[in-house]
């Protein structure tokens, strides 16, 4: 035994060094390697990963009942509206792209609403009014995510809506412990968000009182544990259960919202509600090292992704490494480029002629590339920032089906207007336009406004490979890319794709700066700096991220780290 002790201490200072070791490469951003929090989920019937447990184990319920991945993503949808009401609901709009199997070909949906009619631009100039305030009846468009849900049944679904809809409308009735991060977020409406809806900070929840009565009774919104119910929800999708996508359009639900609009000062009509069709629209792609990155075009964000790619594609990555000086720099710098486009160019293009083709196409990727420096960061610009909020989910189903899905109320609980006995927030995606003439989004009546939602896919030689998303208003493009170039680039796997610390390039009171998870190496930052980069460590706002591959016939599911999403097959 004395030997041994004799030993302890040189045995203990070894094992401390290999733990050392093996933490410090798990988190070494070089490496590109180990960032994974657990392993990828994998399956061959079916799988689901969506921002909340409940909601996955909703959709995985509803394919081994035989649905398709649409009917298991209309039904994870319509809980996340109820279980996460902030994030979304059947007040907001929704995107969606499709892998449909059979025809081996992509399908993508546009659910997104107009502005009144009887809305014009001079209500707002005759009032000099520089911009939409995000709460009350003002910022409020026609909400498209029912007819969305009814448009992606109708070509892809199998069971009865009223089928899908059931687990939502039973847990709205018998209540469920609200969730961590659904509590978050609520306390952070309160704390942080609810001042900047109103430019004079005059607003409070007491000015809402129907709001109050769905989501803060007691005078509070409930916290992790709470039960929170909704019976007005439940009654409310009964009604569309039964009656189908007109009872929200042309039924009681679009009556009763119209009339509160009329009373409280709104425009939102019959008229709007009944006009009011989804598109079904061709996704738009660039290929990128050999694999076809798909987005939707405008209203959209989506086709950032692809100018973003088509820049990055010429430099070296795998060589570079991940958390790179010339990573860093030039993510930072296409993105500052393609966002200059953004805010010019990005419109509805029902209103306006916008030049899709041009700005996805290598040839103006290459002349944007031509300004950035390898030394030194560049001004271009920038583009519209913003704090959306959002919720995505992903679901495949057992013959090969696919859908990338995301739905949102824009801002938190968006205009903070419920109508009385309906049971959910109406949007607010108005704040989407802009109130100075002759902008891409200057306020229209009858107008798609700019979004920030999308969904993502991407093919290899023909065939789907992943479906994927990530939340975050203004974070959504650039968590796009990042995604990409960790799985093509940096050859991580679909969970530490997920998991790798993220960047985000934004402006922060006027100043540029690059915000990034903890761990870069100094020597990186430092480099940075003297390319004239300002860089901090942000600890929030990187977007939430769900995603399913197919590969070799089997599915992998990977869910987001930091936020309470889960990815489950069967």
């Amino acid at each position: 035994m004395t030997n041994i002790n004799r030993w302890l201490p040189l045995i203990y200072l070894l094992t401390f060094l290999l733990i050392r070791n093996e933490s410090i490469s798990g988190q070494d951003r070089l490496s590109g390697k180990k960032f994974a929090t657990r392993s990828e989920v994998m399956t061959v019937n079916g799988m689901a990963a969506t921002n909340h447990p409940i909601a996955t184990q909703v959709a995985l319920e509803i394919l081994k009942k035989g649905g398709t991945a649409v009917d298991a993503a209309i039904a994870a949808n319509a809980f996340l509206g109820f279980a996460d009401p902030a994030m979304n609901g059947i007040g907001g709009d929704l995107f969606a792209i499709v892998w449909n199997a059979d025809e081996k070909k992509l399908y993508g949906l546009n659910g997104s609403g107009k502005s009144p009619q009887s809305l014009s631009k001079n209500y707002f100039s005759s009032r000099n009014m520089r911009t939409i305030s995000p709460a009350g009846p003002l910022p409020v468009t026609v909400p498209g995510c029912v007819d969305a849900w009814f448009e992606l049944h109708r070509k892809f679904g199998k069971l009865p809506v009223k089928q899908l809809l059931q687990p939502t409308i039973d847990y709205a009735r018998q209540g469920i412990p609200t969730a961590p991060e659904v509590a978050d977020m609520m306390a952070y409406l309160e704390r942080n968000l609810l001042p900047s809806y109103s430019a004079d900070g005059d607003i409070s929840f007491e000015d809402f009182p129907e709001f109050c009565k769905v989501y803060r009774k007691d005078g509070h919104f409930p916290i992790k544990g709470d039960i929170f119910t909704n019976p007005d929800l439940a009654n409310t999708l009964q009604k569309i259960a039964t009656d189908g996508r007109d009872a929200f359009y042309k039924g009681h639900i679009a009556t009763e919202i119209a009339a509160y609009m009329k009373d409280h000062g709104g425009f939102l009509s019959n008229k709007d509600f009944a006009a009011h069709s989804s598109d079904w629209i061709d996704p738009v792609s660039t290929n990128y090292r050999g694999f076809d990155i798909w987005e939707l075009p405008p209203n959209g964000q989506g086709i950032s992704v692809l100018q973003m790619l088509n820049i990055l594609e010429k430099y070296n990555m795998t060589k570079y490494g991940f958390g790179s000086v010339e990573h860093i720099h030039y993510f930072a710098e296409a993105k500052k480029l393609t966002y200059a486009d953004r805010a010019k160019y990005y419109g509805d293009p029902n209103v306006n002629n916008l030049p899709v083709e041009t700005l996805i196409s290598k040839d103006y990727a290459e002349r944007r590339r031509q300004l950035i420096s390898d030394n030194h960061k560049g001004n271009y610009g920038p583009g519209l920032e913003d704090d959306n909020h959002t919720i995505y989910l992903t679901v495949a189903d057992k013959d090969g089906n696919m859908v990338s899905l995301i739905q949102s109320n824009s801002w938190l609980f968006g205009s903070l207007v419920v109508v009385p006995g309906l049971g959910f927030a109406l949007q607010n995606r108005g704040t989407g336009f802009r109130l100075e003439p002759n902008h891409v989004n200057s306020y229209a009546p009858g107008k798609r406004p700019f979004h920030t939602i999308i969904p993502a896919f991407i093919t290899h030689n023909g065939e789907p490979f992943v479906s994927f998303g990530l939340t975050g208003g203004g974070m959504q493009p650039q968590g796009h890319v990042q995604i990409v170039m960790n799985l093509i680039d940096f050859g991580m796997n679909l969970q530490e794709a997920g998991d790798a610390p993220r960047l985000r390039h934004e402006y922060i009171d006027g100043a540029e700066v690059i915000s990034a998870e903890s761990g870069l190496d100094y020597e990186v930052i430092r480099e940075l700096m003297k390319m004239g980069h300002t860089v901090a460590f942000g600890f929030e706002r990187f977007g939430g991220y769900q995603a399913i591959m197919l590969k070799n016939g089997v599915y992998y599911g990977a869910s987001e780290s930091r936020k309470d999403g889960h990815a489950a097959g069967y």
